[in-house]
């Protein structure tokens, strides 16, 4: 069959490999690790929008979802999961399920992704949505996401997508020796930074602040 959305999707990747080698000074890095950039070549991100989204599915902006929440912008997906340095036997925490699509880019690089969303009705379509397109190691529940999935803690590690005002403790408490936190930290959209939160093996923290970013807020309750 056909892939209607292949040149689309080919120009979209070529637009986020030229957003990461313009913003190397925060990533730390000009090119994806090649299995982030096959997870984004092959996560169906037009399966992840409503159908009046669709025909921008593969245009490099946030879409609207719904509920007043969005798809992140391919390109912040993109360089989210790379932050994590993510390998096959990593053990993620999402908060902020959303649609599932950061899940399923996760899900593409990592052994498992434990992913939490405070809307019923969003984690609930995102949980349907996964299982029918395969996503067999995705696991997703209804809950406060700024108190993290403590149940399957520790995680190597927890990528956060809306933005909170301070550093979530109870986050940072379920981040396992060695791990890292990708999570955005401002209040308002134009004063935020998406920081790299670090624990070493001896459990000491470290917070490195990065790229300029616009998320929703996290919203605690």
């Amino acid at each position: 069959m056909q892939d209607e959305f292949a040149a689309a999707r080919e120009r979209l990747l070529a637009e986020i490999d030229s957003e990461v080698r313009d913003t190397a000074r925060w990533l730390g890095t000009d090119r994806l690790d090649p299995a982030v950039r096959a997870a984004m070549a092959s996560v169906p991100r037009h399966a992840f929008v409503p159908g009046w989204e669709q025909p921008y599915a593969y245009e490099n902006r946030p879409l609207s979802i719904g509920r007043g929440q969005t798809i992140s912008q391919p390109y912040i997906v993109a360089a989210m999961t790379q932050m994590l340095r993510p390998h096959p036997k990593m053990r993620v925490l999402e908060v902020g399920t959303g649609c599932g699509y950061q899940s399923a880019v996760l899900a593409s690089v990592v052994a498992e992704v434990w992913s939490v969303e405070r809307i019923a009705e969003l984690a609930d379509t995102a949980a349907e949505r996964l299982a029918r397109l395969g996503y067999a190691n995705i696991h997703v529940k209804t809950a406060d996401g700024s108190l993290g999935w403590p149940e399957h803690a520790p995680y190597d590690g927890i990528l956060v997508t809306a933005a909170a005002a301070a550093m979530p403790q109870a986050l940072v408490d379920q981040l396992g020796p060695g791990g890292r936190m990708a999570i955005p930290i401002g209040v308002g959209r134009f004063e935020q930074t998406l920081t790299l939160v670090e624990k070493d093996r001896q459990g000491k923290v470290s917070v490195e602040p990065g790229l300029p970013v616009a998320f929703v807020p996290l919203v605690a309750g």
